[in-house]
């Protein structure tokens, strides 16, 4: 079907949307559902005459992503095109921003979950007078080095907030940034001066609605009563294999009223502009819960041959279809243009911002004048400045210190950080009592006490990951942690993942990280995410053996704004081990014991975390029998690769060969430090359900397994 021209796109726009499902028969109609509960809210304003500049603006938004799809001959389209008028009226006529500094702390939040429709975002950014998109960037669009890469990413383009692309995951990250903007409003907002006070906006489509992640992050934002959280849902109906009736039927909407979210439904995206303005003032006014915007598009709006297909969603429209948009939509302007009537309208944003700014400071100074120490403490949180000696909080063990499980010494490493970096907050997926996650000096963040510092996120690894991606950079200074079972790290993948390219110092708190957690069996033991996290760019992971290398990791991984740390932690008890340090964790591998001279031991153990003890004690006996021998702690591989060959050498000197490694995971990898003649000890099967004592000894994670295969070395 012919995509509607401007003059029948209102009155065709519900023929091309037509769908038979009951439910949405209610909502058009408004009707009550069954039980008399009342319809979501329905936005049905008659449409006055679109001013001429409007929809210059909207069709300058359409074309930029159109002709830099066109150029770099690949891109989504689709999206762009069906949402521009929602974005021209989000970005110029509601959000709050500073172009000149897309770092201003009170700036409105901004969030395309539906990251393959970039183009809309780099578009309005480069309208609105961010620096870091000029259109030579708009004209490299998906090209090496350019800072509008294919999907948003937050180290590449000022003023894009977090990396999307991977569905549903931004929309999380947008309840993480609303979630910290409650919590620091209701930390430091007074009666007469709100210093903490802008909206998190975010653009979810079909996709991201599919995607689990999405429900389990908006259950969260309901619960929570995210009042400042404003979502849009790009109701296209298409997704690459087609109209979404093949796979998603769902009433989206009456989800997420059961959710705890107010709901709108604007019927006319493509040129409802008041009923949009309509819904975000409605939006603004609901203080209690988030809500839910569904705006329904036409994907591909003004395309006459591609419009309303899966073939606008991913694919250039073709250089044919192009101009026959450019006909039916008016467009007579060569690739990339700009009228100069659409730039003197956005030019206003760069006065507008900096006086936006300018006025925050002002009240800010107010603010540090009434209110020192609130003041010096959100400061630390702005600017990601610790406090001095932040670090001695984290305590320190000797050899006598009684034995603990590595998951209780973190619960003391927690609690200390807590109470000196105000930024610091987190929780667990429904485990804080077996993570040991809990802050005790704190109560929880909940809908009514918002500033506090535990976060009951339930059994939602997924969300919980991607929610703590978004608390870590709405502000340098937050940093947020996050637990669960080692194992249950495979939940919530991606979330990691992104974690590490978006280069958020996010602290993965996970615990019984391997066979040692015992009884529970195989579905509990982790065997192969050692390796697999380890495989993961830009992301630390520490196993750490005992209290000092617990501490180290911690500081470590406060240390580390921008990426994120993974502590792998003991469910069982663990020694206090002579030669451990907690600043030597920070060389990722050092020595603990050695009885050679020269640099020229006979073996090398190295171990991680649990198996660490297990060498040191096959080391003694070894030694025993007049052998030299060095014992290495590797609790980083990622920190070790970064020192100097020098140091590296010092610890393991390539002249030594005969080298073992321990460590109740799978072998893989550990050739790159045993090299050809080593040999390792690990488990390369699933576990078994039985005491950690009985698996390990059937394994073969043993001093006796240890000592006799270093003595074929």
């Amino acid at each position: 079907m012919a995509a509607p021209t401007p003059t029948t796109a209102a009155s065709t726009a519900g023929i091309l949307r037509l769908r038979t499902h009951a439910t949405r028969a209610r909502l058009a109609t408004g009707l009550r559902r069954p039980g008399g509960r009342p319809a979501t809210a329905l936005v049905r304003a008659a449409q006055p005459a679109v001013p001429e500049r409007v929809e210059q603006s909207v069709n300058t938004i359409r074309f930029l992503a159109v002709d830099a799809v066109e150029k770099a001959k690949c891109g989504h389209p689709g999206l762009p095109m069906g949402c521009a008028p929602l974005g021209h009226i989000l970005f110029d006529e509601f959000l709050r921003f500073n172009p000149k500094n897309p770092a201003w702390f009170d700036r409105d939040r901004f969030v395309l979950s539906a990251g393959h429709g970039c183009m809309l975002q780099y578009a309005l950014l480069h309208l609105a007078g961010y620096d870091g998109v000029t259109m030579d960037d708009l004209k490299a669009f998906r090209q090496w080095g350019s800072t509008t890469p294919g999907h948003p990413e937050n180290f590449e383009t000022p003023g894009v907030e977090v990396t999307t692309g991977p569905l549903g995951q931004g929309f999380a990250n947008a309840v993480g940034l609303a979630l910290a903007e409650k919590h620091l409003a209701a930390r430091f907002n007074k009666t007469d001066l709100k210093i903490v006070d802008h909206y998190t906006y975010v653009i979810l489509g079909d996709g991201c609605q599919m995607e689990g992640i999405s429900n389990e992050a908006a259950s969260l934002a309901g619960h929570w009563g995210l009042g400042k959280l404003i979502a849009f849902y790009d109701d296209n109906h298409i997704s690459i294999d087609g109209n979404t009736d093949i796979a998603f039927t769902e009433d989206v909407l009456a989800r997420y009223e059961a959710l705890g979210w107010h709901t709108i439904w604007v019927k006319n995206g493509n040129t409802g502009y008041d009923d949009i303005r309509a819904a975000i003032k409605e939006a603004k006014a609901v203080k209690d819960k988030p809500t839910l915007i569904k705006v329904t598009t036409t994907i591909g709006f003004g395309s006459p041959n591609k419009a309303n297909t899966y073939s606008v969603h991913g694919s250039a429209l073709g250089s044919k279809e192009v101009e026959a948009t450019r006909s039916n939509l008016r467009w007579h302007h060569e690739p990339f243009h700009v009228p100069n009537e659409v730039k003197r309208h956005w030019s206003h944003h760069v006065d507008e911002g900096a006086s936006l700014e300018a006025e925050w400071n002002r009240k800010f100074a107010d603010y540090e004048k009434k209110y020192h120490e609130e003041a010096a403490e959100l400061k630390t949180i702005i600017t990601r400045e610790l406090p001095s000696g932040w670090d001695n909080a984290l305590p320190t063990y000797t050899p006598e210190s009684s034995p603990d499980a590595t998951r209780n010494l973190s619960q003391k490493c927690l609690n200390a950080l807590a109470k000196v970096i105000p930024g610091f907050l987190g929780g667990s997926a429904d485990l804080a009592t077996s993570n040991m996650t809990l802050l005790k000096m704190s109560g929880d963040f909940q809908r009514d006490t918002p500033e506090e510092r535990n976060i009951r996120f339930g059994v939602r690894e997924h969300a919980m990951g991607a929610i703590s991606n978004g608390i870590a950079v709405h502000s340098p200074g937050l940093i947020p942690y996050c637990a669960t079972f080692f194992v249950f790290t495979d939940y919530m993948r991606a979330a990691i993942r992104l974690s590490a390219l978006s280069e958020s110092g996010v602290i993965f708190v996970m615990t019984h990280d391997s066979i040692g957690l015992g009884e529970d069996g195989p579905t509990h033991q982790p065997v192969e995410q050692l390796f697999s996290l380890r495989a993961m760019p830009n992301i630390l992971l520490l196993r750490p053996a005992d209290g000092n290398e617990t501490s180290g990791a911690y500081k470590i991984a406060v240390l580390n704004r921008k990426r994120p740390s993974i502590l792998a932690l003991s469910r069982q008890k663990l020694p206090q081990l002579k030669g451990t340090s907690v600043d030597a964790v920070a060389k990722g591998g050092y020595i603990i014991s050695d009885n050679s001279s020269g640099n020229k031991p006979d073996l090398i153990l190295i171990g991680t975390g649990s198996e660490l003890e297990i060498a040191e004690k096959a080391a003694e006996e070894l030694r025993k029998d007049g052998r030299a021998v060095r014992v290495v702690s590797l609790v980083c591989w990622e920190l070790f690769e970064e020192q100097s060959e020098e140091y590296k050498e010092s610890v393991l000197p390539s002249e030594v060969t005969s080298r073992l490694s321990i460590e109740a995971g799978v072998t893989l990898g550990w050739e790159k430090y045993i090299g050809q003649k080593g040999k390792a000890i690990g488990v390369d099967r699933f576990g078994a359900s039985a005491p950690a004592g009985k698996i390990y000894k059937e394994l073969g994670l043993t001093v006796e397994n240890v000592i006799a295969t270093a003595k074929t070395l």
